[in-house]
């Protein structure tokens, strides 16, 4: 069974594959129509997926959230209307057969630290772990990792502000040479 906190509630209709595998933090809304996907077999491989979601965590319409390993959403976030986030993906090699019959494959975890937002149709692939209230701007593709603080657009999703914490607002990391700090991960 899910583990649900206190005061959460995911609305109808939804589907949750191997629940077991799912934790739900307290206070936190998944709206209408999402898909969670804790994958513990496919294609004849075993797998030890793990799909956390914090307290106070908003999840839109239509998200799509799919692991094999691990997907970690932290307390605060957001993520809009159809987002995607997928810790693994399909075989590519075509003497595999069918891709559809190919093993799953995995960069690593997804981490989404505290309080980052994740605008519509956002996308977070396998292997990313985004900082502390790291933004992802709509229709965005995240395929490396980024650290706290963080603005993020396009397709790949590359840094364009950074919140500067002494004059209290976002800087151009163009216009306002702000200097991105290196991530943890890349």
């Amino acid at each position: 069974m899910t583990v649900f906190g206190i005061g959460s509630y995911v609305e109808r209709p939804w589907k949750i594959d191997h629940p077991a595998r799912v934790e739900l933090g307290s206070n936190s809304i998944i709206k209408a129509n999402a898909w969670l996907s804790a994958i513990p077999s496919y294609a004849g491989r075993q797998y030890d997926p793990k799909l956390r979601i914090g307290s106070d965590v908003y999840i839109g319409h239509y998200a799509c959230i799919t692991c094999i390993d691990q997907v970690d959403i932290a307390d605060g976030c957001v993520l809009s209307e159809q987002v995607y986030i997928a810790d693994n993906f399909h075989g590519l090699d075509p003497q595999d057969g069918p891709i559809m019959k190919r093993p799953l494959g995995s960069n690593g975890p997804v981490l989404l630290a505290r309080g980052s937002f994740l605008g519509y149709r956002a996308t977070v692939l396998s292997g990313v772990t985004l900082g502390e209230h790291c933004i992802v701007g709509a229709h965005s593709v995240v395929t490396k990792s980024f650290p706290a603080y963080t603005m993020l657009a396009g397709i790949p999703a590359r840094p364009i502000k950074v919140y500067d914490h002494e004059r209290r607002k976002w800087l151009s990391v163009v216009h306002d040479t702000a200097i991105l700090p290196q991530p943890g991960r890349a």
